[in-house]
């Protein structure tokens, strides 16, 4: 089952929201849509009886039962569901960290591992200036090709982000990898994060 985690203030905050619908037997269903990819995003709806999905799994909250859709599960481990009170009313916050690619194991085929690392530590923080890195392909059984997007495309500081952030990054997660190269055409500079 996939652990998901929700917090006592959010449990209580979903449960107000159900008594509300006023739906005997509503729970709430946890999903991601376009699971593995960067356009995922971790969703909540309300669950009536008659939407209940044989295939899902259930959890029992004590106040309603949350459950969690099935192909969505591998994507769903470790997601983390708060609630925190503001001067607006309140932020219900979810936080699925395996969304965008579910978690894999150390023994995982080396691209997987290194799809995984790109999702989960270097494409979030290229996507500060509006950049991304994907795996062309593994060559040579440890060199990783890739192909920057986005503002790291024509980006004066590429060759900076490659040494010192991407490659010594995935060095240090996935010591298989001994190198890394970029295919990336860097003449297109329209979207360059720095010209």
């Amino acid at each position: 089952m996939a652990l998901v985690t929700v917090t006592d203030s959010a449990r209580d905050y979903l449960a107000q929201l159900i008594e509300k619908q006023d739906v005997e037997g509503m729970g709430v269903r946890i999903f991601v849509t376009q699971p593995g990819t960067r356009n995922a995003e971790t969703c909540l709806a309300y669950c009536p009886p008659n939407e209940i999905v044989p295939t899902d799994e259930q959890v029992d909250l004590e106040k309603f039962t949350l459950y969690l859709d099935h192909n969505s599960v591998p994507f769903l481990e470790d997601a983390y569901v708060d609630y925190s009170k503001d001067q607006m009313g309140g932020q219900l916050t979810i936080k699925a960290p395996n969304a965008k690619v579910p978690q894999v194991s150390d023994d995982a085929p080396l691209p997987d591992r290194v799809n995984y690392v790109l999702a989960t530590e270097i494409n979030p923080n290229l996507a500060a200036h509006g950049g991304d890195v994907q795996l062309v392909e593994i060559v040579d059984e440890s060199v990783a090709v890739l192909r920057f997007g986005g503002g790291c495309q024509g980006c004066s500081a590429v060759s900076l982000t490659l040494k010192q952030g991407v490659e010594k990054t995935l060095k240090e997660v996935v010591p298989e990898i001994t190198e890394v190269r970029d295919v990336t055409d860097h003449s297109y500079t329209e979207n360059a994060y720095y010209q």
